[in-house]
């Protein structure tokens, strides 16, 4: 180790003292996973059935549209963004940069391990209705962006909440969603981020987590310090790239195992209606917790209704909202129904979760969760190879992640401090990243989990309060905010 890097590996040890650190751990944990679980689920999930409702079934409806304005749009080398924004694909693409990370792995392992198979047709059913609610969330962006004194469009959640509620309470509920998701995403999350690339990589190359850090750190400062053209740049080229490379390596297990791929298809629907007794438990209970963990991991996968895809959609160059609303559509498609779906066939048909499989687990093992699940998987087709194929897919799937958050919070930095302080916050965003890759703190996993939560209450209550603005969108009207 660099004594730069003992350096802060000792002030973040030396910061907290570990039992104090692992109860308040334990305490943000417990409120977080009672916000989302008891809360949060049915508040998003509710928000997108009122609004499929609401929209006549949009995410049908305009379907169509929306894939041929994504493809017809398709390119690696796009227009050029700028100050006057982004092409509708650089937006897309950043919006997806951000959805299909981490969660498209380990959060789909983890909600079969905890679910069952029938997790996955909850996922489904939540993306479906959150399609409408992330429709509503790119037009209501367009339509509130604005142009500042330098001639940039900007735009976000924080201006349609202060359109939805004026004066003093609009100014603090965007100035609340604001602080939330610089803390969420742009510092706390982008940590999380890269432990997971640095763990990975050590794991599956053997190389030591702070030379990960460094490089993680040092790519990422040269895209942000390059703007919104680098970042619209970066992503374009990234996001096809890493989901072609994933899902060809998915379908290849596929077609190893294809002829339990009916059966893996099979399970998903049992599951969501007929699951077999978690052990210990009730029929009942097994469908509580498939609809539970398959809802609460499959909203927080493809982020609909949380308010981070609209800063991305606002700045997309296009003739009227609803063009953009039907982009953002596909992006929840994409991230739900192919990304996702593929990662839980593939663990599925390659019967890993089977007790007493040869891989040395079984699902009453503690450990055998998340991207462990992922891993064996893979390397059940790919042998020795395997685990070193999911850090290369997580090292695309993390960093794009890490690009996208980072453009989120640095529009809410802007929003709160203007153009001054994004060096400053890049600066920092930038040692996080860094600092992150060193070592797994547990208490910042758990805030950025909480914060997330956090910053979904006034975003969503804005898209509920202007709720009848968002169905004249889906019929075509033209709508001034």
């Amino acid at each position: 180790m660099t004594g730069l890097t003992k350096f802060f590996v000792m002030a973040l040890d030396a910061a907290t003292e570990p039992s104090a650190m692992d109860q308040a751990a334990k305490v943000v944990d417990d409120i977080s996973g009672f916000v989302w679980n008891n809360i949060l689920l049915f508040v998003l999930l509710g928000a997108g059935l009122y609004f499929t409702i609401r929209t006549g079934f949009v995410q049908i409806r305009h379907f169509g549209r929306g894939w041929n304005r994504v493809f017809g749009d398709f390119s690696l080398s796009g227009s050029k963004a700028g100050k006057d924004g982004m092409s509708s694909f650089q937006a897309l693409a950043t919006a997806i940069a951000a959805q299909v990370g981490t969660g498209n792995i380990a959060g789909c392992a983890t909600a079969i391990v905890g679910g069952g198979p029938g997790a996955i047709f909850w996922m489904w059913l939540a993306a479906f209705f959150g399609m409408a609610t992330i429709y509503g969330e790119a037009c209501l962006a367009q339509a509130t962006k604005i142009t500042d004194k330098n001639g940039e469009v900007t735009g976000g959640p924080v201006y349609y909440i202060t359109k939805a509620f004026k004066g003093g309470f609009g100014k603090f509920m965007a100035g609340f969603f604001s602080i939330a998701i610089i803390l969420a995403l742009g510092f706390m999350g982008n940590m999380v981020q890269s432990n997971s690339i640095s763990a990975a990589f050590e794991t599956a190359f053997g190389i030591p987590t702070w030379i990960v850090g460094i490089a993680v750190a040092i790519i990422a400062a040269f895209i942000f310090l390059g703007g919104i053209s680098r970042i619209a740049s970066f992503t374009e080229k990234c996001v096809p790239i890493m989901a072609a490379l994933y899902l060809l390596g998915g379908l290849i297990i596929l077609i190893i195992n294809i002829k339990n791929v009916p059966g893996a298809f099979a399970s998903i629907f049992a599951g969501a209606f007929t699951p077999e007794a978690i052990v210990g438990g009730t029929a009942g209970i097994a469908i509580k917790e498939a609809i539970r963990k398959g809802v609460a991991r499959g909203l927080f996968s493809n982020e609909a209704g949380m308010g981070s895809t609209p800063h991305a959609h606002a700045i997309a160059k296009v003739d009227k909202p609803q063009e953009q609303g039907e982009v953002a559509m596909i992006g929840v498609f994409i991230d739900t129904f192919v990304v996702l779906t593929m990662t839980a066939l593939v663990i599925l048909s390659t019967g890993v979760l089977q007790k007493g499989t040869a891989f040395g687990f079984g699902t009453d093992n503690k450990d055998f969760t998340g991207t462990v699940v992922a891993q064996v998987a893979f390397e059940h087709g790919f042998g020795g190879i395997g685990p070193k194929f999911v850090a290369l897919c997580l090292l695309f799937f993390a960093f794009s992640t890490i690009i996208g958050w980072y453009f989120f919070a640095r529009q809410n930095i802007k929003y709160l401090f203007g153009d001054k302080a994004i060096i400053p916050f890049t600066l920092i965003v930038v040692a996080c990243v860094f600092c992150g890759s060193l070592l797994k703190v547990e208490l910042v996993w758990n805030l950025s989990d909480l914060f997330n939560a956090l910053m979904v209450l006034p975003n969503i209550l804005a898209l509920l309060f202007l709720g009848g603005v968002i169905a004249k969108f889906a019929k075509g009207e033209n709508v001034k905010l």
